[in-house]
């Protein structure tokens, strides 16, 4: 009980870091190219409830991927229209890829050499483990190209042709991404329940595992050079 009840401290307080990094990145960058608009409307905060999306929450917490509430911004106030758009969708999985490089040294520094102090040596360990493994997740999870998520701003960023599969994602993206959340979750229950072979059509979970596995090999193997 006391090994879960760590576990669950330590995933409430990565999500929390993850998604509030990911959100301010994308608030301060549009805020450097020109538009005042996260800034008015409270976004350029590191206060975590200023970014979470509830739902966006729950998904995190039941199927290790989910999102938090957009960044208001106005594409006009940019200095340079398209560069101004790239940039700010690109900001928040760049910020996460960035977390997930400095947090796994540090991850292996506590691992080797922290005493071991009862809970609290494991709930730091565990803790940024998770930060490492969900900036891997939420990074991969936002490259999707579907609407709300950062890969259909980056598409729309420097998309010129507004063609029939463009308007496709964007009037039907968010339904494809939530079929494909409730797929994973209800492949995942059913696994841990018993019927083992559900997880073999776990859509998103296959791309998840597949993306992050390769991602996070360069930041594992960069610091796995250091002879802890």
């Amino acid at each position: 009980m006391a090994e879960y009840i760590i576990f669950l401290l330590a995933s409430l307080c990565a999500v929390v870091i993850v998604l509030t990094l990911h959100e301010f990145a994308h608030a301060f960058v549009a805020y450097k190219c020109g538009d005042p608009t996260p800034k008015w409307s409270g976004r350029l905060s590191l206060n975590p409830f200023k970014h979470f999306d509830y739902w966006g929450l729950l998904c995190f917490t039941l199927v290790g991927f989910g999102w938090a509430k957009p960044v208001s911004i106005n594409p006009e106030n940019f200095r340079k229209y398209r560069t101004g758009l790239a940039l700010t969708a690109c900001a928040g999985v760049v910020m996460n890829y960035l977390t997930a490089f400095i947090v796994y040294p540090l991850f292996c520094v506590v691992m080797h050499y922290m005493p071991n102090v009862p809970l609290l040596t494991g709930l730091l360990e565990t803790f940024l483990y998770l930060v490492f493994a969900y900036s891997l997740s939420f990074f991969v999870f936002n490259l999707l190209p579907l609407p709300p998520l950062d890969g259909f701003r980056v598409l729309d960023a420097v998309n010129r042709r507004r063609g029939t599969f463009f308007r496709f994602l964007r009037n039907n993206g968010q339904w494809i991404l939530f079929a494909l959340i409730i797929e994973s979750f209800v492949c995942q229950w059913l696994a841990r329940f018993g019927i083992a072979q559900m997880a073999w059509f776990d859509i998103l979970g296959w791309f998840m595992t597949f993306a992050t596995d390769i991602l996070g090999w360069p930041i594992t193997a960069l610091w796995g050079l250091i002879p802890w």
